[in-house]
């Protein structure tokens, strides 16, 4: 007498090892994605870092990049660049204006100067920019606020400087015009293009000059 074929569709009970080779593949696919999604985040915030901050910059930040600090520099390009920048809630130019608040109240100078200069080119003014520290005076405290300002008065001279001293930096200049002088203030030379880039442009900020207002103290 022939015993009973098993029937191939009762359910077994799987030993513990397959259990946990299941679960390790398990594991090992949710991984694989997880490493996706991190690598497209990193790649997307380079490309905004890189577009809010400039090329110069994070090619710096790169080259300094140790062991010790590589995850950490890996960590703010995705989740600051590739996360936060890039939501669709806020546009560039009100991320610049919370941040440079926050920089402000946090009292983290050492960030300022670089995130005026990227406010700077995500469409705010260097009179908006002055207002804005001045607004955080009243929240922040006015010492924070005053060495803020500093920071930015600073940082537009050197704007400034940086300019004067880019040959054809400004369109309206020739070799034999005093105007093209690398020492010379921008905003002195009639011949500066309008469309220039505001961080270069002196008139963005009405009345105000680094160079014409001294430092000043709490």
């Amino acid at each position: 007498m022939t015993e009973p074929t098993k029937d191939s569709t009762e359910p077994t009970n799987n030993p513990p090892e397959a259990r946990a080779g299941e679960a390790r593949a398990c594991e090992a696919r949710a991984c694989e994605a997880s490493a996706c999604e991190a690598s497209e985040a990193f790649r997307v915030g380079m490309l905004v870092r890189r577009a809010v901050l400039g090329d110069a910059h994070v090619d710096a930040a790169t080259a300094a990049i140790t062991p010790e600090t590589a995850d950490f520099q890996s960590f703010i390009t995705r989740y600051a660049w590739g996360e936060i920048w890039t939501r669709p809630g806020l546009d560039r130019r009100t991320r610049s204006f919370l941040t440079i608040a926050s920089l402000v109240t946090g009292t983290h100078l050492h960030e300022l100067a670089m995130h005026v200069r990227a406010a700077l080119g995500n469409g705010l003014t260097r009179a908006e920019i002055s207002e804005a520290i001045l607004h955080t005076a009243i929240y922040a405290g006015v010492p924070a606020a005053n060495s803020a300002m500093t920071v930015a008065r600073d940082t537009f001279a050197a704007l400034d400087a940086e300019a004067g001293a880019v040959p054809g930096a400004e369109a309206g200049a020739s070799a034999s015009d005093p105007g093209a002088d690398p020492g010379a203030d921008p905003g002195a030379d009639p011949g500066a293009d309008p469309g220039a880039d505001p961080a270069a442009d002196p008139g963005a900020d009405p009345g105000a000059s680094a160079s014409s207002h001294p430092r000043t103290s709490s």
